[in-house]
């Protein structure tokens, strides 16, 4: 804006904050950098997740779903992720419009199942399925890492080994191209996809890499068969039984990543099975969270927490 009518740029932001936006008689204010609270934003169905604004700093941040990432959006912005920070905050929701609140989707913290138990008893909690399915993933990288790191030990020993006994030494090169420490860094991403969602090369990539790694392979799997059981059951009763045979699969495999995995899904089972109530996620507090990180991008950063809470909130509060 300064750009196009010819202006100082910093004496255009200096002038709004000072003068035209009235930030400086905002109700909001003298806690802004600690807490702010926007009573009338709130609905049945909100999610709870933290966000980071600068240099690391978490906040707590409280959304209504409802409003679909525009105006009305911001209910709560908490400094901190502390249980008793943030209830003490939340609390002062008056006790109507805090039982008004029908379902809220979170994550697997314990921090914030406690905050959404004191605050918002009456509420069913919604575990966001990405996070769970996320676990999986992550079980299935560790294998990946754990196999690269023996891949590239096996290598050192034979360099040293080669050097010994004056040879020039030759990694086995596999059919594509990769060397098979190479193969185990390059497989990252389509661990992560479908099948159907590969391109030519990580379907070559992919099979090379699971006739040589065939634990790789199952962990591959067990993680897709945990997405299914969200995209094909209908039901709290289908999803529980189908959750049961997976159980089975991964006792059977006896990898321990997964063993965490399983163990972890059955101590929130009950916030878990009540996705398939009404499918609820926690996207919505995703995408905002992008949003913040948008708008602190196109500030360049955060260097008034206030100013940039004040100028947030005239957009989705």
């Amino acid at each position: 804006m300064a750009d196009h009518y010819g202006l100082d740029a910093k004496q255009l932001e200096s002038q709004y904050k000072n003068h035209l936006s009235n930030y400086r008689y905002w109700d909001q204010l003298p806690h802004a950098e600690d807490w702010i609270l926007f009573e009338k934003n709130m609905g049945a169905h909100v999610g709870l997740d933290e966000t980071s604004l600068s240099r690391g700093e978490l906040y707590t941040i409280l959304i209504n779903k409802e409003a679909k990432g525009k105006k009305g959006s911001i209910i709560a912005m908490i400094k901190g992720t502390d249980v008793q920070t943030v209830s003490a905050v939340l609390l002062q929701l008056s006790r109507r419009r805090r039982f008004q609140v029908r379902e809220i989707t979170l994550d697997m913290a314990s921090n914030m199942h406690q905050i959404a138990r004191i605050c918002f008893p009456g509420a069913q909690q919604v575990v966001d399925r990405f996070h769970v399915q996320q676990l999986a993933f992550e079980a299935v990288q560790e294998m990946r890492i754990n196999a690269r790191w023996e891949a590239m030990d096996k290598e050192n020993i034979e360099i040293s080994h080669a050097k010994a006994c004056g040879m020039q030494y030759k990694p086995l090169i596999l059919e594509n191209g990769d060397t098979k420490k190479q193969l185990l860094a390059r497989s990252r991403y389509l661990l992560f996809k479908k099948e159907t969602a590969w391109s030519s090369s990580q379907s070559k990539r992919a099979a090379i890499l699971f006739r040589e790694y065939p634990d790789i392979k199952k962990a591959y799997y067990l993680s897709m068969r945990l997405g299914l059981i969200y995209h094909q059951s209908t039901h709290a009763d289908v999803a529980l039984t189908k959750l049961a045979r997976w159980y089975d699969e991964v006792d059977k495999s006896g990898f321990l990543s997964f063993g965490t995995v399983a163990r972890t899904i059955q101590t929130h089972y009950l916030r878990i099975v009540a996705f398939f109530k009404n499918r609820a996620t926690n996207a919505a507090s995703e995408s905002f969270n992008a949003k913040i990180k948008q708008f602190r991008a196109q500030l360049r950063g955060v260097r008034d927490v206030a100013f940039f809470l004040f100028r947030l909130s005239k957009i989705y509060a």
